[in-house]
């Protein structure tokens, strides 16, 4: 083992660990190892500012613009009030209408915002009918993650894998490869959530402040609000005290639930993080004001927040747009059209690029507010993560590493290398975060196929799927983080469930991945 293999791997360790901790965002923790990795020579600057230009990792950015267009049309708020029952119904006949709807948008829209959006609706209509929401919102963040594995464009990290096959001049996932294994993925997991959700979710926690407090609020023309934090929200990592939330926004923090505590005494103590759910009495300005906005994700538990009136045209429009892309995208590599077009690639970078110019000029989403909608710090974790894998593998890590899981498969062969592959990317999504865990399984998976001599391409999906089906932790994925401090979870309220989702996931996976893409010889 030479020096830059353990100097790489002793940065790797100090990534996890500083990841694990949550002292800063994921991107700066990848860009700080990244400019180690640089300074030391292990990678060339070259290699370092690659992934800002991969087109994996911009289409991402294009697809958040195009998810906000769909979101701020109304068009999916509109839809999935009109499929809620507005009479008594039960939980399993209310699952049965509302998730496999939501994995099916999902599957074709970033997993935060159909959250973001369904969380509240679903609340309060749970509310108005006499039904637990803890019953929904975790089932409703799952039925996302499912859907994500469906297709190219379902979670950023199928477009991460994407982009790192392109980078090594292979041709890339299609729209619909991955379809194949999310589809039946998808069925068991609806199936298993709607049949074992009424058991192993808990029953509605009541609010921990005082229901005098709340009736004075509402006396006074104000009404309970529930807010999640968002990566933009200037008081992260302060404490409360220090913040002066009151003067900023108006309102008057009740309750914090933070990493599945109920905290209520001593709130000016608490230290705010990404994810947070603050319980606040706040009047009809605060929602006007700030329910559009990058720095919360809005949850409400009293009114609906006001939301300004949209043309149906652009609603129509929107839809129309979203459509054309998948299509445009799923046809596009065709070799007929290949053969017409030879100097077009009319691949899903094509069309979410059209696609987010012509909802910035038709004003789905407001043009001149377009970069409040990216996640820059996913994008930024995303692009540091392709020199990261250079980093591996130009040190012989990846190649050490691939070499151990292949002793350790044993008799198994390629098969067990396949499920250790995955078990080990699914502990790293569950520990921090999923495009960080595909990113570092990437070399290994093509280093461990090599070293078997069989087409890497199984080892690929492995980890689109493994990275993605994040369900037994909150901070596996954030729209986990969303419901978590909405519904009132605990942290084991998701293990219960996600647990036996990860064991029902991975089974499936290694069983069914090396049907449909055969350990072939290279």
């Amino acid at each position: 083992m030479n020096f830059e293999i353990i100097f790489v791997l002793l940065g790797l360790i100090g990534m996890l660990v500083a990841l694990i901790l949550d002292k800063m965002r994921p991107g700066i923790v990848l860009l700080s190892l990244v400019v180690i990795f640089m300074a030391a020579g292990i990678i060339t600057p070259k290699q370092m500012v690659a992934g800002f230009s991969n087109r994996g990792m911009i289409t991402v950015a294009l697809l958040f613009l195009v998810s906000e267009g769909i979101r701020q049309s109304g068009a999916l708020s509109t839809i999935v009030k009109k499929l809620l029952p507005e009479k008594e119904t039960t939980v399993v006949k209310a699952q049965l209408r509302l998730l496999p709807l939501v994995s099916a948008i999902s599957a074709f829209l970033n997993n935060t915002p159909v959250v973001v959006i369904f969380a509240p609706i679903v609340k309060n209509w749970a509310k108005k009918i006499g039904l637990s929401c803890t019953k929904f919102l975790i089932p409703l963040s799952y039925a996302t993650i499912l859907g994500g594995l469906c297709t190219l464009i379902g979670t950023s990290t199928n477009l991460v894998v994407h982009g790192m096959m392109i980078e090594k001049g292979l041709p890339g996932l299609k729209m619909f490869d991955l379809a194949f294994i999310g589809i039946p993925i998808t069925i068991v997991g609806l199936a298993f959530i709607i049949l074992t959700s009424k058991k192993l979710l808990p029953a509605e926690r009541p609010d921990n402040f005082e229901e005098e407090e709340t009736d004075a609020a509402i006396e006074k023309g104000k009404h309970v609000v529930e807010v999640v934090l968002a990566s933009r929200f200037p008081g992260l990592k302060r404490k409360l005290k220090d913040f002066d939330f009151k003067r900023k926004y108006g309102a008057e923090v009740k309750e914090i639930r933070q990493g599945g505590q109920v905290i209520t005494k001593n709130l000016g103590e608490v230290r705010l993080q990404q994810g947070d759910t603050l319980v606040l009495i706040a009047d009809d300005a605060f929602t006007r004001t700030w329910g559009d906005s990058s720095i919360f994700l809005m949850i409400t538990n009293g009114k609906e927040i006001p939301t300004r009136p949209v043309p149906v045209w652009k609603k129509w429009t929107a839809l129309a747009l979203l459509l054309i892309m998948i299509i445009g995208a799923t046809i596009g590599e065709l070799p007929y059209f290949q053969e017409r077009f030879p100097n077009v690639k009319m691949d899903m970078f094509f069309f979410a690029a059209v696609t987010a110019v012509v909802m910035a000029w038709l004003k789905i989403f407001p043009p001149k507010k377009y970069t409040k909608y990216i996640s820059w710090d996913i994008l930024i974790t995303i692009a540091c993560a392709f020199a990261i894998s250079a980093a591996m593998e130009e040190s012989g890590l990846a190649a050490l590493i691939a070499n151990f899981i292949k002793d350790v498969s044993g008799s198994l062969g390629a098969w067990g290398a396949l499920a250790l592959l995955y078990f080990v990317t699914l502990v790293v999504t569950e520990l921090i975060t999923n495009n960080a865990a595909a990113a570092l399984a990437f070399p290994l998976a093509l280093e461990t196929a090599q070293s078997f001599g069989v087409d890497p391409m199984p080892f690929f999906i492995a980890i689109c799927v493994a990275a993605s089906a994040g369900f037994a932790t909150p901070i596996g994925y954030q729209t986990n983080l969303i419901v978590q401090g909405a519904g009132n979870y605990k942290f084991t309220d998701f293990t219960k469930i996600g647990i036996p989702m990860d064991l029902i996931v991975m089974i499936i996976s290694i069983t069914l991945i090396p049907l449909i893409w055969p350990f072939v010889p290279a």
